[in-house]
């Protein structure tokens, strides 16, 4: 144990202030503008939606999609804590602090389209509750979850201001936290999917089926992973560190596997319920299911064999098609196959479009504050790697203790 100094998160450091960050903040400002009409002046004031498409991109997107793609916490504590799988531990705090950010702008973006928006406290209210909604059962998961990952991801901030005693009395609750943080995700994450299963022939029939919440698990938990190797990747070249190759490829050797296995669950569940026929007719709907499965089906290919996944170029493509593929999975569903009737048609507002923009690059902003100032990112590798899986216990007991000794 010698040797893992080196995993120890450390802020990075340097000035906050760059042409990028100015940037982001302008962004970031503009949306919170297009969002002050919006809460002063209704929802018709700036976005393109109906009453056929009541839902539109800050749903399909900042929620649904968004939300999917800050799954990296939950599949980063999927592998190190339930798994006991330690040698991925110093991916779990970036993975995170991307998380609390994602989910926390969704939880936010679920008020932009609510018409009476000064009553989103009902969902915290017994009074209110609608035990057999499913829309109630995903804004209750999602809120939960929010405050499970500020929690977990509190010992960075910990660490900044030296509360120990703080820190060692939030470890007594890892246990439940973690729980939490696995479960909270599955199922809300699934529920996304069962909220089509409700619409029910308004579904076209390349994405209506009844195991939805399974292709909807199935896709967050890849996507997570995709976003944590697109993660990891960008924080490299954009701040000048080394890419932790050696971590990364053992981690697309995972994501491959279950790639198959959805692979093969998506075109079986089309065969069984003879919805094949429809991926050949001239429709809009046909183009775009054969765009996403080609998105999910590339990175079988780029990733076959070992040289190919210790290949950096190979990763990050592998990572950002499955994260298009989980983009276009998601869009088609809610959106593109969405058939309300004719007469009804709906295509994003540029102000919608800004809104969207805003809170993607106040993510990155927040990102990169996060980083500077927090114990977030382990610092550079100045030593030989340690077996972390070697030494770790053999129990979820021992797994936790082990990764919190590089977490320390």
């Amino acid at each position: 144990m010698a040797n893992h100094n080196h995993h120890v998160p450390a802020p990075l450091g340097g000035s906050l202030i760059t042409p990028v960050t100015v940037l982001l903040t302008l962004l970031g400002l503009a949306a919170l503008a297009v969002l002050f009409v919006r809460f002063t002046q209704g929802l018709g004031a700036v976005t393109n939606l109906n009453d056929g498409y009541p839902w539109g991109i800050w749903i399909a997107y900042d929620v649904v999609i968004g939300s999917a793609l800050a799954c990296g916490g939950y599949t980063m504590a999927l592998l190190v804590y339930i798994f006991n799988r330690g040698e991925y531990h110093p991916l779990v705090r970036p993975a995170l602090m991307a998380s609390l950010f994602g989910y926390t702008l969704a939880g936010i973006s679920v008020i932009f389209d609510l018409g009476r928006w000064w009553n989103f406290w009902h969902i915290f209210a017994p009074g209110y509750a609608q035990p057999n909604s499913v829309m109630f059962e995903v804004a209750l998961c999602i809120s939960a979850y929010i405050v499970v990952m500020w929690l977990e991801f509190s010992p960075a901030f910990f660490e900044k201001w030296g509360m120990k005693d703080a820190k060692k009395k939030l470890n007594r609750a890892l246990f439940f936290l973690i729980a939490l943080g696995v479960l909270l995700p599955s199922m809300h994450q699934s529920s996304l999917g069962s909220l089509l299963v409700v619409f029910g022939y308004q579904i076209h029939p390349l994405w209506q089926s009844l195991l939805l919440p399974l292709i909807y698990l199935m896709t967050a938990v890849l996507l997570g992973f995709a976003v944590v190797i697109f993660e990891a990747t960008l924080a490299a070249l954009s701040l000048r560190r080394p890419l932790e190759t050696h971590i990364l490829a053992p981690l697309s050797r995972i994501m491959a596997g279950l790639l198959a296995a959805y692979l093969a669950v998506r075109v079986g569940d089309l065969a069984v319920r003879g919805a094949l026929g429809s991926a050949f007719s001239a429709t809009v709907q046909a183009l775009m299911f054969w765009l996403e499965m080609l998105a999910f089906a590339a990175p079988l290919v780029l990733l076959a064999g070992e040289k190919s996944r210790a290949n950096p170029g190979r990763l990050f493509g592998s990572a950002v098609l499955l994260v298009l593929g989980g983009f276009l999975l998601r869009i088609n569903s809610y959106l593109v196959g969405y058939m309300t009737g004719p007469g009804w048609h709906y295509f994003p507002s540029f102000p919608e479009l800004l809104v969207t923009v805003g809170i993607i690059a106040f993510e990155i902003l927040a990102y990169i504050v996060f980083v500077k100032k927090l114990p977030v990112l382990p610092a550079p590798d100045v030593g030989p790697q340690p077996d972390l899986r070697a030494t770790g216990s053999r129990s979820l007991m021992g797994g936790v203790e082990n990764v919190q000794t590089y977490h320390h």
